[in-house]
């Protein structure tokens, strides 16, 4: 009987612990984004619809976090709070190399590359009504310089110096949100705003269509030394016709939104992750009108600055891209 009870338990035992391992491969990542109306979050819930696609066969479930945007992103991922991250191409640099906004906090030596996404111009709104026709004519006037850790917000902080001006140059300077200075605009609580966005963005949309919003061109002698003193910036155009009451194409510089994690999330994730984009690639396409021209194998190169995960470079290398 003891023989018994004693094989009963052991049993019992080897059910238990063979369990585990089953619970052991259900893991959960999270992508951390930008406001709710921008393309971070369309990337990041493309990314995640592809991922848990076929969970059941990978056992990871995918998901998303609206954030503050580039440097919440990317310092949320240094503690280990998020797993992934959209980051623009400059705040990606600067974190590597411990610049701007990473100042203070030193260098994210952990942080690696997954792939680029979209172009990502600097965007410029103003109410019609302002008489706006170049970025200097907002001095003495209200201006949303975008949030603290945003990535509008870390383009504001290079394109303002280099033009001459400063925050206090604007009679206002907010600190508003994506999903909040399109009504702000309209409601006549600002006279324009700054957002670095892929296209079309639903958030310059709509200002555009409800109260003839204006897009203003970027440009001059100051943009042109900017774009030749930093690698990660380049000339874009928005196009004619994009946007309502904006029949002229608006001449800008911008980035490249790019895709993060940490050195410390496995090789297995980020490889399942990113077959998961490239298996699927014209899938991925069809998401977001943002994303129609990408081609994979500039997506490897363009506007990373830190080092490519290895889970990445495994998946690159299978494909013939490295």
């Amino acid at each position: 009987m003891k023989t018994f009870s004693a094989l009963t338990a052991a049993l019992v035992i080897a059910g238990t612990f063979g369990a585990a391992p089953a619970q052991a491969q259900q893991k959960f990542v999270t992508i951390g984004t930008g406001g709710v109306t921008g393309v971070y979050y369309a990337a990041g819930g493309a990314i995640c619809r592809l991922m848990n696609k076929d969970r059941a066969q990978h056992g990871i479930r995918c998901s998303v976090e609206s954030t503050g945007g580039s440097v919440y992103n990317i310092n949320t991922i240094k503690a280990g709070e998020l797993d992934f991250g959209v980051a623009q191409s400059d705040v990606q640099f600067n974190a590597v190399k411990g610049l701007a906004q990473f100042k203070d906090g030193g260098a994210v030596s952990d942080l690696r590359a997954v792939f680029a996404l979209h172009p990502e111009p600097l965007t410029v709104l103003a109410r019609k009504e302002a008489g706006i026709t170049k970025f200097e004519d907002f001095k003495g006037k209200r201006f949303n310089v975008g949030n603290p850790g945003s990535g509008q917000r870390a383009t504001m902080e290079v394109l303002l110096p280099a033009l001459g001006m400063k925050t206090a140059d604007f009679s206002l300077s907010s600190e508003l949100k994506p999903d909040e200075h399109g009504a702000a605009l309209c409601d006549n609580k600002i006279d324009g705003f700054a957002y670095v966005v892929g296209h079309p963005a639903a958030n310059i949309q709509d200002p555009t269509t409800t109260c003839g919003a204006k897009l203003v061109s970027v440009t001059g002698p100051a943009v042109d030394k900017l774009i030749a003193e930093y690698p990660y910036y380049a000339t874009a155009t928005i196009p004619a016709g994009m946007y309502a009451a904006n029949p002229d194409a608006t001449k800008t510089f911008g980035v490249v939104a790019s895709f993060v994690t940490s050195a410390k999330v496995s090789d297995d994730v980020v490889y399942t992750m990113v077959k998961a984009v490239f298996d699927n690639f014209e899938d991925f396409k069809k998401l977001h009108p943002a994303f129609a021209n990408l081609e994979p194998k500039d997506m490897i190169k363009g506007g990373l600055s830190a080092p490519l995960h290895n889970g990445a470079v495994k998946y690159y290398k299978e494909k013939g891209w490295m």
